[in-house]
């Protein structure tokens, strides 16, 4: 448990992310993609819609000039790695976690080689977390370094700067062991707990489109006209935002158990929603 002073140093984690809707396509056109900001209670704050000739690359500063980030730390995936995204970050004066892959080429190739080094990982803050549950054992493993001399472009390029960090998940389930292993730059002081934190929130958009498609089969809804379509995912949004924070009775319910509960008599909790 957090007491009141460490509860107030906590900085709140603003995740980013884009999903397709995918029963919006046909022959004669791509389905609608939606960039929205999800943070670390799982509520939905913002988004935008992909225009069909653009990406994430356009949308995600358009997303985050709406939004009030001062003060948040900004997650990405490799997609959002992006030195105008990051700059618009910075403008917000917001901080920033952000995933790195092979599409951003030498700068992947310089962090995950830095990493490899044992000395130069000996030098990291280091941090380990393992959960254990129905005979799946998780290790996650954090390090962050703030020696960054040597990344002269890199430094220059990416506004604010300051450290970069790995992780290592290794998890181990009937016999059979997995490791992966991902690199990351940061705008944030050496803290491995903090950045480890922003790491794992980012976790929580991921969860959010995973109860628009299965809570609610967004993917199976065939609405072809954009507007429509864009404007169910927002309804959607509204219904889990408010899911999230109703209760239905005195046990604690899935969402997707609220919703029946709820259905099955909305006359008796219209009410006590609206009162939200």
């Amino acid at each position: 448990m957090l007491n009141k002073a460490e509860g107030g140093k906590l900085r709140k984690i603003l995740a980013i992310d884009g999903k397709t809707q995918r029963g919006n396509s046909n022959k004669n056109q791509k389905a609608n993609h939606i960039v929205s900001a999800v943070d670390e209670k799982g509520f939905c704050l913002g988004q935008t819609r992909v225009e069909e000739k653009t990406n994430e690359i356009k949308a995600i500063p358009e997303l985050l000039e709406r939004l009030n980030i001062k003060g948040t730390i900004i997650t990405t995936d490799a997609m959002g790695t992006q030195i105008e995204i990051v700059k618009k970050i910075r403008q917000k004066r917001a901080d920033y976690v952000l995933a790195l892959k092979r599409n951003q080429g030498m700068l992947y190739e310089d962090v995950s080689l830095y990493f490899k080094d044992i000395q130069m990982k000996e030098s990291c803050e280091y941090r380990k977390t393992v959960e254990k549950a129905r005979g799946r054992i998780e290790k996650r493993e954090y390090w962050q370094t703030d020696d960054i001399a040597w990344m002269k472009k890199g430094k220059k390029d990416w506004s604010g700067l300051k450290t970069i960090a790995m992780t290592r998940n290794t998890i181990e389930e009937n016999g059979l062991k997995t490791v992966e292993e991902r690199y990351y730059i940061s705008s944030l002081e050496k803290d491995v707990k903090e950045v480890s934190r922003a790491i794992r929130g980012h976790w929580m958009v991921e969860s959010y489109h995973w109860h628009l498609d299965v809570t609610f089969r967004e993917d199976g809804n065939r609405t072809l006209e954009k507007q429509a379509s864009d404007h169910l995912n927002i309804i959607r949004k509204m219904a889990l935002n408010i899911l999230k924070v109703y209760e239905v009775g005195s046990r604690p319910l899935s969402i997707k158990k609220k919703r029946f509960a709820i259905g099955t008599n909305p006359e008796k909790h219209l009410e006590r929603i609206l009162e939200l």
